[in-house]
């Protein structure tokens, strides 16, 4: 599988996502007896692999995803024990994320998605947020993007890329207008509006030569999105000097991302 969510994207970047998530939010959560996650979108199972082995006692994870091979893979890698070594077992759902309802939230503990929030519309976070708080369930959702991207060495054209590609992330696709960098304020407005206690922490990739092949792939998917929304942009040069940078050892970036934790108070 190659794209966006194909197993080796979602490997490559496992991680660098797990060291940059908010590692006091897990901590914040109710645990009394067996605890019950439904993990939305969880495409390889990068969340259950880093969420599992920091809370203690036993636990059910239902991992929820619409593409079979992504779940069957996540099935295949779950994690075994939480971190009191209390055992940990997974079953797995296809189903779309936009589709939750209280039912599917009966008995569940917690629900976590990881990296999704921005694929999402207005009307489809409320609802995900009326669904959580009517249930009386907390949320836990990790890595959306804010739009922020730094580059050391600064290139002219950074703030024009990144503003063409934060311009594609909120795009009409399929008759939805997708949230984009929005999401994580979209997102905690519903969750307070629905009565819910909100808490965000930032959760930056910070990438340097130890991660060059995932600067390179996140470059290039970069790069096209803008230049997808943004033809008129000379993006060739521009990737092609990134990537040279990269190459040389001298690129760092820095790619924004926030946590958010709600639950009732």
């Amino acid at each position: 599988m190659t794209g966006e969510f194909s197993t080796d994207w979602l490997s490559l970047r496992e991680p660098a996502d797990a060291a940059a998530r908010a590692t006091d939010l897990p901590g914040l959560l109710p645990v009394d007896g067996t605890l019950v996650v439904r993990d939305l979108g969880c495409g390889t199972g990068s969340m259950a692999r880093w969420l599992a082995p920091l809370l203690p006692g036993p636990q059910r994870w239902i991992l929820q995803d619409r593409d079979p091979a992504l779940l069957a893979y996540a099935a295949a890698h779950a994690p075994s024990s939480a971190a009191d070594g209390s055992p940990v077992t997974v079953q797995t759902v296809e189903a779309d994320v936009t589709t939750l309802t209280p039912g599917d939230l009966s008995g569940v503990s917690l629900v976590t998605c990881s990296a999704l929030l921005d694929l999402f519309t207005a009307d489809e976070v409320t609802a995900l947020a009326d669904v959580c708080v009517a249930a009386g369930t907390p949320a836990l959702f990790t890595l959306s993007v804010d739009g922020e991207v730094t580059f050391d060495p600064p290139h002219p054209l950074d703030a024009e890329v990144s503003a063409a590609f934060n311009e594609h992330q909120r795009r009409e696709t399929g008759g939805r207008w997708l949230l984009g960098p929005e999401a994580v304020g979209a997102a905690a407005e519903a969750f307070a509006k629905a009565g819910a206690a909100v808490t965000t922490r930032p959760s930056p990739w910070r990438l340097g030569a130890d991660r060059a092949g995932l600067i390179a792939a996140w470059l290039r998917g970069w790069v096209g999105a803008a230049a997808e929304q943004r033809p008129d942009l000379p993006v060739g040069d521009y990737l092609a000097a990134r990537l040279e940078a990269l190459e040389a050892g001298t690129l760092t970036v820095t790619v924004g991302h926030q946590d958010l934790l709600a639950q009732k108070d």
